[in-house]
Formats: C-alpha cells, sequence, structure tokens
C-alpha cells in the first residue's frame, strides 16, 4: 500500500501541491454551467428579479455546503480539485466557506484581481483563499475521504 501524503503547512514557501490556474477557472465554469441552468429555469417559472434572488441565495448555499464539507463543488470534483484548510489540511467548514464566497465578490470587484493574485501568490491564494484561510489542491494528492 501507498502512503498518503501527509499536509504540512509552511510559512517560508510553497508547502504542497497547489491546483493551477486554469482547472481553477474551468472548474468555476463548470460550477457557473451548473448555476446557469438554475437560474434559466427559476427565469421561466417566475419574474426575472425573484429568479435573480433566489439563484444568489442558491449559489450561497451551494458553494458554502461543497466547499465547507468535501471541499469539491461539481466543478472541483470534475476537475479533480478540491478546498482544504490552509494550516490543517481538512474541512474549512460552513462558515468559512461562507466567508470564502463573499470573498469572491471583494476578488471580482477591482477587475478580476483577487482572482489573479493567484499567479505570484507563493501559495497559489486568491484573495477569497486568503479571507477564509484555505488553499485549493489536487484531489490526487489531498485525496476526498466523502463527497457528499
Amino acid at each position: 500500500m501507498s502512503e498518503q501524503p501527509t499536509y504540512q503547512p509552511s510559512g517560508d514557501g510553497p508547502s504542497g501541491p497547489r491546483a493551477g490556474f486554469w482547472r481553477r477557472f474551468a472548474a468555476l465554469i463548470v460550477d457557473g454551467i451548473a448555476l446557469g441552468i438554475v437560474t434559466g429555469i427559476l427565469v421561466a417559472i417566475m419574474s426575472r428579479n425573484a429568479a435573480n434572488g433566489i439563484s444568489t441565495l442558491i449559489g450561497l448555499l451551494y458553494f458554502s455546503y461543497f466547499e465547507g464539507t468535501s471541499g469539491q463543488t461539481l466543478g472541483k470534483k470534475a476537475l479533480g480539485i478540491r478546498v482544504i484548510d490552509f494550516n490543517t489540511g481538512g474541512a474549512i467548514g460552513f462558515g468559512r466557506a461562507l466567508i470564502r464566497y463573499i470573498g469572491r465578490i471583494v476578488s471580482t470587484i477591482p477587475l478580476l484581481l483577487g482572482y489573479l493574485w493567484m499567479l505570484w501568490d507563493k501559495e497559489k491564494q486568491t484573495w477569497h483563499d486568503k479571507f477564509a484561510s484555505s488553499v485549493v489542491v489536487p484531489e490526487s494528492a489531498y485525496p476526498v475521504e466523502k463527497w457528499p
């Protein structure tokens, strides 16, 4: 049997394998398509304003639940990546996943600078990763024990 890698955070440099920009971007596209389908269905059966409000709430719950438990949304699962706690390597929990979701909004405001930040950050963290003290890693290096 092969031994699973252990999580060893380090303040001096990269502390383990990280998911790259394009895998993270593709996962976000997959999640956007899934949530877009839900929004389209809601728009077809109710007013646009109500549908947008409900779909925003669904997105908040979707990302908070999946990233808070297994660290994998449908997109992250499809691309083989996951969100973990930077300090322990475990799940970030619902509360910190909610902070991470809100951090996405902040990351978007200055021309997506918060998303692009990972391109030069030594731990490949976006601003929303920093807000939640999380990192995105390959599932092959940090396997998911149980996906919801």
